[in-house]
């Protein structure tokens, strides 16, 4: 999957955030004393949420064994919400960060911050099948500063999965519409014997392919210990010398982060080694926005964490409603009219080469011929572009334009772009983008409803 530069930029600087985030490299020890759990049980797997430090998870096992598999060496391991904006330092009230941390901005995270300070449950719920929590999470890099913010999140057991509904209620004073970020959704941290990360990073996905072992990088001074990379199955497990242990499945997200920092094969929950995995977004969040995602930790083996994926797959994500949300579409050189949305996606193009950027993906080019775009376009020019970039697994493909002509009456219409006789479009598609025009201007626009592969 190709990125531009700008899109390079921000993995750059993500990658550099969650160097200091990830607490395998710069751990802020922590006491758990007055831990308040709260358990779910379906006789296959049990979970657990500990009421003293947000509700994050603390407790993952399979019931045959009880092993807990969850790493809570500190606040920021978990299995937990976390989340990232600007500005960067985050300095709410003249309030410094810690120095260590100031490059990661705003981040308010469930269980704490980076001194100790726990996040306050507001409301939980446990009736034996949902258990659910409401919490108001505290600012990571601030010494007991809270989110302007709650966080939420809805947990049930299916088999050997708990299912897992997330979302942030955001109510920012500060009102600017600042860029996208990458997002964990979400943050899962495990014990040192679990540490053998494992997924598949090909351009055949859903056929059984055979899967890869992502090796952990060796230790160099200032670099930090997880690997990029795309699960085009949208999952990824950590699993011990055995072969069991826990898989992360987010659907619709194929962009992973993930390693192990410290001595493999050893240690418990409050132990300083530690396996790491992150489906990774990239999101704007508005000062007001309310945002969910959803994933599946599931316990077994590679085997059984995949066969449990497949029985559940719908296949790639192929028609993109923007009547409510963006889809998880971000924007370059251009902003919007912020969220909630008005049955559509209103795009201010007040900047040259604005485009709108598909999430990650793993389309079959010979099943997918067209592209349908139903969108009111005001940008003065005849033409807007459709840019599609090869699957690689590094990220790393020139892409290519295809241009259609377009209407600017600021009406909506339907517009279909032939891709299939497009040079270069064969085998695997990774991502997708949409350039209104090349010359923005202050009060030109594009009113977007739908994006719609067609087969």
């Amino acid at each position: 999957m190709k990125f531009s530069k700008v899109q390079y930029a921000y993995i750059v600087i993500a990658a550099f955030l969650f160097a200091g985030m990830f607490t395998g490299v710069y751990a802020e020890k922590t006491s758990s004393e007055n831990q308040r759990m709260e358990y779910l049980d379906n006789g296959i797997v049990r979970i657990g949420i500990d009421l003293s430090i947000g509700g994050a998870i603390t407790y993952f096992a399979d019931v045959k064994d009880g092993v807990n598999i969850v790493n809570s060496y500190d606040l920021g391991r978990q299995v937990q919400m976390s989340f990232y904006s600007y500005p960067i330092p985050f300095e709410p009230n003249g309030k410094k960060p810690k120095n260590h941390w100031k490059q990661l901005g705003w981040n308010p995270i469930q269980s704490g911050d980076c001194y100790g300070n726990p996040s306050k449950v507001l409301e939980y719920k446990n009736d034996g099948k949902l258990l659910y929590v409401k919490c108001i999470p505290m600012q990571w890099p601030l010494n007991n500063e809270p989110g302007e913010c709650t966080f939420e999140v809805w947990i049930r057991l299916e088999g050997p999965a708990a299912l897992v509904r997330s979302r942030i209620n955001n109510n920012r004073s500060d009102k600017t519409q600042y860029p996208s970020r990458s997002q964990e959704v979400p943050a899962v941290y495990t014990n040192g014997p679990w540490y053998r990360l494992t997924t598949y990073t090909g351009s055949k996905p859903f056929t059984k392919d055979k899967t890869s072992l992502i090796p952990i990088k060796e230790k160099k001074r200032g670099e930090f210990p997880w690997s990029r990379f795309q699960a085009t199955e949208n999952w990824a497990a950590l699993v011990n010398e055995k072969g069991t242990g826990v898989g992360v499945w987010a659907p619709g997200v194929q962009s992973f982060l993930g390693g192990f920092a410290g001595n493999p094969g050893s240690g418990g929950p409050k132990d300083a080694p530690t396996g790491y995995i992150s489906p990774i977004s990239r999101e704007i969040l508005d000062h007001n926005i309310q945002y969910e995602y959803e994933y599946h930790l599931i316990a077994g083996s590679v085997e059984q964490i995949r066969n449990y994926v497949y029985k559940y797959n719908t296949g790639p994500i192929t028609d993109f409603d923007f009547s409510t949300d963006r889809q998880h579409w971000v924007l370059e050189n251009a902003s919007d009219s912020g969220w909630p949305m008005k049955g559509l996606w209103h795009v201010n193009l007040n900047r040259d080469g604005p485009r709108i950027i598909s999430p990650g993906g793993c389309w079959q080019a010979d099943e997918y011929s067209t592209i349908e775009i139903n969108a009111a376009f005001n940008t003065g020019e005849p033409a807007a572009y459709i840019r599609f970039f090869p699957f690689t697994e590094d990220g790393r493909t020139p892409g290519t334009s295809v241009s259609f002509n377009v209407i600017n009456d600021s009406k909506m219409h339907t517009y279909r772009v032939k891709l299939s006789n497009a040079p270069g479009y064969l085998g695997a598609i990774g991502q997708f983008s949409l350039q209104p025009c090349k010359n923005g201007k202050k009060g030109q626009f594009v009113k977007v409803q739908s994006i719609k592969l067609i087969k």
